[in-house]
């Protein structure tokens, strides 16, 4: 359900995403990546993908059925023009234009903090993913203080975003069948791994 908060704009700065401010996402991506299971064809979608800077990495490693959607016109130009084999739309993260059981593996990097609707995110993933697919979530990792701070900076200017701790993340998403697969930490970083239960 939409909170009435507004997002952060990322358009405006799609063009000079991959340059300082991508490069603070870098170890994020290695990060997720070095969790990943890839193998030939897998069906992975990529929630707020910006410039498809992970899609593309994830496809550099492996042949996948690459998709990735995002709510910032300019970023999803960027990242067609950076993958252009693959699928790339626009679409909020709580309700996408997908099948039931699609993909193999969904991941988010740097963007489940800006969700809206994060509840709703959990339901749509458990969804579009197929029984005993893995969800991937990565997201700084900050101190209890620091994180107290931000989170109620981004409440007190209505700004949807907000940053919790792996074991908040999966009490969010255990009612949707999710069952935790345990997480990685590197500096600020941080990794969140689920899978979805058999039916």
């Amino acid at each position: 359900m939409f909170n009435g908060k507004k997002d952060m704009d990322f358009g405006k700065r799609a063009s000079k995403y991959d340059g300082f401010e991508g490069r603070i996402s870098y170890k994020f991506y290695h990060l997720l990546l070095a969790q990943i299971n890839l193998v030939p064809d897998t069906a992975i979608l990529d929630v707020g993908c910006g410039t498809g800077t992970m899609l593309r990495k994830m496809a550099d490693n492996c042949r996948i059925k690459g998709y990735g959607i995002d709510i910032a016109p300019n970023m999803i130009e960027e990242a067609k023009r950076k993958c252009p084999e693959m699928i790339i739309q626009y679409s909020r993260c709580e309700q996408t234009p997908f099948n039931d059981s699609t993909f193999d593996i969904l991941t988010t990097c740097m963007a489940y903090h800006h969700f809206s609707d994060k509840k709703g995110f959990a339901k749509e993933a458990a969804r579009i993913l197929k029984p005993g697919g893995c969800l991937y979530i990565a997201d700084p990792n900050f101190p209890y203080v620091i994180r107290k701070l931000l989170n109620g900076v981004f409440n007190g200017l209505h700004i949807s975003a907000g940053f919790y701790k792996p074991e908040k993340i999966f009490n969010d998403f255990a009612e949707y069948g999710f069952i935790p697969d345990g997480y990685v930490k590197d500096g600020y970083a941080q990794v969140v791994k689920m899978k979805l239960e058999h039916i």
